[in-house]
């Protein structure tokens, strides 16, 4: 295989690998979204059981209780304090 060859296979590459990002930007974006929102729910329930002493409010650190913070934000807190305090 030549080196001209090596080039225009080097090209093609780099042109099918452009094509799929560009394909999937969206939902890569997306699911970096929800990854980056997921971490941080997982961040914000840590924080709340640590008050959990002063406040009396416990919520397991999850993956869905982490997954509902993250995506619904404030909201989501709030509907898991009421579930929790509904099935307690």
């Amino acid at each position: 295989m030549g080196l001209t060859e090596k080039v225009a296979i080097a090209i093609l590459l780099l042109f099918v690998v452009g094509a799929v990002l560009r394909l999937f930007k969206t939902p890569l974006k997306l699911a970096m979204q929800v990854l980056l929102n997921t971490l941080l729910g997982f961040g914000a329930l840590f924080l709340l059981n640590l008050t959990q002493a002063v406040t009396g409010i416990s919520l397991g650190v999850n993956l869905l209780n982490a997954l509902v913070i993250g995506i619904l934000g404030v909201p989501g807190l709030g509907l898991l304090l009421l579930v929790q305090w509904l099935f307690t």
